[in-house]
């Protein structure tokens, strides 16, 4: 972590969940440093997609994962002003789980009733992504842009977790490469045919190649008539 403030600039706008959160010194996952305690006011100072740059009391920051904060309530606006607004309305991702929800519902009865096949299902489907579980007054929506699922009882929602840690996904890994085939030997030319007809019609020639491989030649040998020993 970095000192980068006094506490009188210190005004808290989240808290670390109850887990704790590991932190790093940027935003970058090698870089590793001191993990924050369970409940520890911090303030948020700047957002990097799913990284964000916090403050602590003491004066510390660091890089954790933004998405995991727990923002601290606002007070009440004054008399006549502005009331702040829900950054966490469960509203827009329930109509977005309803859309994808009705849409595949739309598909996959095409598809059993016989009026689209399994390549058309397939196209109607494509890149649709939707999750939300429901127990009563509780809501659990998953928010693809953020990689995140939140909790929520109808009136707000808080993340109850993700499903990668900060940064940017992993690219995916490539196929490996088709190893090449290895080359067909080429065929004998007419030099070399020549030699081996000659080595099978002369015995003593091919004997005499034996030993100047470096190797005793291959014995022919008659068999005795009718099988014997």
């Amino acid at each position: 972590m970095t000192s980068t403030a006094g506490p009188a600039d210190f005004h808290p706008t989240h808290v670390v969940p109850r887990e704790g959160l590991p932190a790093w010194e940027g935003p970058d996952l090698s870089r590793p440093t001191a993990a924050l305690d369970p409940f520890l006011p911090v303030q948020l100072l700047s957002r990097r997609a799913e990284w964000g740059e916090i403050l602590c009391a003491n004066g510390w920051s660091a890089w954790v994962d933004g998405r995991l904060l727990v923002p601290v309530p606002e007070p009440p606006p004054p008399a006549g002003g502005r009331p702040p607004e829900r950054a966490e309305d469960p509203l827009p991702l329930l109509a977005h789980a309803a859309e994808a929800l009705e849409r595949y519902r739309r598909a996959a009865a095409d598809l059993a009733a016989g009026r689209t096949g399994t390549e058309a299902f397939r196209e109607a489907t494509r890149g649709l992504r939707a999750g939300i579980v429901i127990d009563g007054e509780s809501v659990w929506l998953y928010e693809e842009a953020g990689g995140r699922w939140l909790y929520g009882d109808g009136t707000g929602l808080v993340t109850y977790a993700v499903g990668e840690g900060p940064g940017d996904p992993a690219e995916p890994q490539q196929p490996p490469e088709p190893e090449p085939e290895p080359e067909s030997p080429e065929p004998p030319g007419p030099e070399d045919r020549g030699a081996a007809a000659g080595v099978r019609a002369d015995p003593a020639r091919g004997a005499a190649a034996g030993r100047d491989a470096g190797h005793e030649p291959t014995r022919i040998v008659t068999p005795p008539e009718g099988g014997g020993r």
